[in-house]
């Protein structure tokens, strides 16, 4: 089951462990600044693409990152 909300979390709280700002982020996996707000505010779900550009930069595995359990 996807949650937006809870991916929206789990992509913030990844981001501000890492100290990157939006801009990194969104710059070192293809995607706009107003995207990866989406995508963090749980507006919106990324398609399965952006899912595995953003595990990957993060390091995780999107299982672990877009789906609950």
């Amino acid at each position: 089951m996807i949650d937006a909300k809870v991916i929206g979390q789990r992509l913030a709280n990844l981001r501000e462990k890492t100290q990157k700002t939006g801009e990194e982020v969104a710059k070192a996996c293809g995607i706009s600044r107003s995207a990866l707000t989406m995508y963090e505010t749980g507006g919106r779900i990324p398609r399965d693409e952006i899912k595995l550009r953003l595990a990957f930069y993060y390091g995780v595995p999107v299982d672990q990152l877009f789906y609950t359990f």
